[in-house]
């Protein structure tokens, strides 16, 4: 919804929002557009009469400011639904789908498109550091937008992504998740095979080869050419030969191109493969592709350094799904070696709240030295659930305490990776300062702040 307010002030409407709760990165990217934001949703806001409200799908039945809408007969339309008729309209709109690397994935597009001249719009869920925005406006056809299944308001219950009539599709993976909303994976499928029920005879799927779910819902019916990844019998990652941190892009076992990536872990190089076939549908070869990733520096909150201090790093997150999780912890592992992972997870989203995916959680986290857990608000008990990971384990539901818990153990050279979609409490910065201190270093420059 901010990329949203984004877009629409650059399309010259005056914008305002509310929110329950604003954080960095959207907050600081929203008061650099001069978008106004009103904390919480008092029904006095009505008093700004604007001509029309976009409704989030946050928004519930009871809530003050809706209530009011709904009682003076106010014009009101869903995100989705106002994105597609004054953004998405007649672009050529490349849609990235999947449970997990969205965001990465449609950032890594975004920055191809761009480099290869094509100046794209996009509507991303996170702050691609190539860009500095999560959101622009085209004056081009091409427009990448982040996909999400999730529905799209109180109002509508289809997935958001029926609303952006894509041309180019990628399908990244398909596991359950939100579990407040879907039954069960068939149920999610079900959502899945309506957005490839209305994508063009001449548009493109990009599909995950090794997902099954995904398998079984192009079985259900496509209209639409596709291309796999993950298969030497479509795009494919290969080790290149003599560098050991860059691999080679293959097409039906054909080298197009070699790409060297920061970003770690087998979870990157296919959202690199999804990015670089969907941007070849979009007319960018594939070498030129491959160039432009190895200048692609990332998102914020996806294995960012916040900073340094006394030799122990701190990285940001946004893993909230186990298989998130342990790719993130894998990836790490990767780059870090040997070395001590402390993993430290607030299981936040109401999936994880409610515990649908609980037992999930100790393979997940088993590739850690360490795992603190911020418990607060959950329907499970997370100190028997992560039994099997015996004295590695720590919970704690105050956030100072687990501040305190993780410096008593923290030494030079440790990697601790906070997950969580929210905020963690400012977590982050409170390690850092914590740190510095405990060493007594905070004088000598040993603090040292990334983004």
């Amino acid at each position: 919804m901010g990329g949203l307010a984004v877009l629409a002030r650059a399309a010259g409407h005056r914008v305002t929002g509310c929110d329950a709760s604003v954080y960095p990165p959207m907050s600081e990217q929203l008061a650099a557009q001069g978008i106004e934001l009103i904390e919480g949703y008092g029904a006095d806001q009505i008093r700004l009469a604007p001509d029309t409200w976009v409704v989030g799908n946050v928004i519930k039945r009871g809530n003050p400011l809706m209530e009011a809408i709904l009682e003076r007969g106010d014009r009101f339309v869903s995100g989705p639904d106002w994105l597609a008729r004054e953004v998405l309209f007649r672009k050529w709109v490349l849609a990235v789908a999947g449970t997990h690397g969205k965001t990465t994935t449609s950032a890594m597009l975004a920055w191809i498109l761009e480099f290869a001249g094509k100046a794209p719009g996009f509507l991303i869920g996170g702050m691609p550091v190539n860009f500095g925005v999560s959101a622009r406006p085209s004056g081009t056809e091409h427009f990448v937008i982040e996909a999400d299944e999730y529905d799209t308001a109180f109002f509508d219950k289809r997935s958001k992504f029926v609303h952006y009539r894509a041309r180019t599709a990628i399908l990244n993976n398909l596991e359950f998740d939100h579990a407040d909303i879907f039954v069960d994976l068939a149920d999610i499928e079900r959502q899945f095979h309506h957005f490839v029920r209305i994508l063009p005879e001449g548009g493109r799927i990009l599909s995950n080869a090794c997902d099954r779910a995904l398998e079984r819902v192009l079985a259900r019916g496509c209209w639409t050419p596709v291309e796999r990844f993950g298969t030497r019998e479509g795009w494919a990652a290969a080790p290149a030969a003599g560098d050991g941190d860059a691999f080679d892009v293959q097409w039906k076992g054909q080298s197009v191109g070699r790409v060297r990536i920061e970003l770690a872990g087998a979870h990157n190089r296919m959202n690199a493969l999804a990015a670089i076939a969907a941007a070849h549908h979009a007319g960018v070869p594939p070498g030129l592709a491959c160039e432009a990733l190895g200048r692609f520096e990332g998102v914020r909150r996806r294995m960012e350094l916040r900073g340094r201090a006394c030799g122990i790093a701190v990285y940001d997150d946004f893993a909230h799904h186990p298989t998130a999780i342990q790719a993130t912890i894998e990836g790490m592992r990767a780059r870090h070696g040997a070395g001590r992972i402390l993993a430290v997870l607030e299981p936040r989203s109401n999936t994880m709240k409610a515990g649908a995916l609980k037992d999930a959680l100790p393979q997940s986290l088993a590739g850690a030295d360490l795992v603190f857990i911020h418990a607060v608000d959950l329907a499970w008990e997370p100190a028997r659930v992560l039994a099997p990971l015996g004295a590695r384990l720590q919970c704690h539901a105050d956030i100072d305490a687990l501040a305190e818990a993780i410096v008593a153990v923290a030494r030079p050279g440790d990697e601790v990776i906070l997950m969580s979609n929210g905020s963690f409490g400012g977590l982050h910065g409170r390690l850092l300062e914590r740190f510095a201190q405990s060493a007594g270093d905070a004088d000598q420059g040993q603090v040292r702040l990334g983004r």
